[in-house]
């Protein structure tokens, strides 16, 4: 089975994109904590590719910005080519089935209002790829916001 879930932060603005048959699609990368401390006493993050695609897509960008929290469930797709130096480059990423929206409107404002006030352009302190366990990202994130792709054709 190939399952993932995941809840984290986006890096960017996600940016909305067609293919040639006219298909939304949009890529973005998912900032997400590992559950354990270095030996810094800091939690590591990882960055995973997500791929989201029709009106979810569409959705992301709509309502989605850069440190916007979500859960992401999906499968795991990997691959590969050959790059401009003949070296066979490997791809992974997640293929999203489900983007749920784990912050209000009015929390992810607050949010941007007081980064913007910072001075700061990541949802968290960043030290290389380090996170200062200090700011928690999931602290009082509130309820979660779902938009079924269903409900909005």
């Amino acid at each position: 089975m190939n399952r993932v879930c995941l809840v984290g932060r986006l890096t960017a603005k996600p940016e909305l994109r067609y293919t040639n048959s006219n298909l939304p699609v949009t890529r973005f990368s998912l900032a997400v904590n590992r559950t354990f401390s270095n030996n810094n006493g800091q939690r590591e993050t990882d960055f995973i590719n997500i791929v989201v695609w029709r009106k979810q897509a569409e959705n992301v960008c709509n309502f989605l910005d850069k440190g916007s929290l979500v859960s992401v469930e999906g499968r795991i797709q990997t691959g590969s080519y050959d790059g401009q130096d003949g070296q066979k480059r490997y791809t992974f990423e997640v293929v999203a089935d489900s983007v749920q929206f784990l912050e209000s409107r009015s929390q992810s404002q607050a949010r941007m209002n007081n980064s913007n006030n910072n001075n700061t352009d990541t949802p968290y302190d960043y030290q290389e790829n380090n996170v200062n366990v200090d700011n928690d990202p999931f602290a009082d994130f509130g309820d979660s916001v779902s938009i079924d792709d269903n409900f909005l054709d």
